[in-house]
């Protein structure tokens, strides 16, 4: 099952006590993907929760780590060698603390910017080279430490336009898969 397959990969903490989490934003978008697939997620032995089906024509799978976010390579790396998915198809959609609040920015390689997400998922596939899908959760207030920042919800300001930023994170994957990651770029990279 490769062929034109891509493998699109939310990043949060398993659980009701993380779920409105800024760290899950990842998470927040691929259930977004899931509904436009009209599909649930599915346990799937590679400690993730998946969905099989099409994006935009494009097939693909969703998936949610059932790891923590400090673990996520390994069922990273069981998908991809499950459903032989090559790395330039192995999409990552995480929360960025570079960015603010709402911005999505779409790029491939890089270094993990102190994201335990994205250095578990660079170690297992032993490359950087993936594409990811950043979703920007702005900077912690203050002298807040980032860890604390990204494990707290949204604040009720953000709440209120989180649903719009999703579905526009959630376009932006969906360009990535059919027209490339340059047309993405310039699509969703506002000045």
């Amino acid at each position: 099952m490769s062929g034109d397959l891509w493998l699109v990969v939310g990043l949060g903490n398993p659980g009701p006590g993380y779920a409105g989490n800024r760290h899950n934003a990842g998470f927040m978008v691929l259930d977004e993907l899931a509904g436009r697939a009209g599909a649930r997620f599915k346990a799937h032995r590679a400690r993730a929760e998946v969905v099989e089906g099409r994006l935009a024509g494009v097939r693909v799978v969703l998936a949610k780590p059932r790891s923590f976010m400090n673990e996520s390579g390994g069922p990273v790396k069981g998908l991809r060698d499950f459903y032989k998915v090559p790395l330039e198809r192995v999409v990552v959609v995480h929360d960025e603390l570079d960015i603010p609040f709402g911005a999505v920015r779409l790029k491939v390689g890089g270094g993990d910017g102190g994201h335990n997400g994205l250095r578990s998922i660079t170690k297992s596939l032993g490359s950087k080279e993936y594409p990811r899908v950043r979703f920007g959760v702005g900077r912690p207030p203050g002298r807040m430490d980032a860890a604390a920042f990204v494990l707290k919800d949204f604040a009720a300001v953000e709440r209120r336009d989180l649903p719009l930023e999703l579905d526009r994170a959630a376009d932006a994957v969906e360009v990535l898969l059919t027209e490339g990651l340059e047309p993405a770029q310039n699509r969703f990279h506002a000045p």
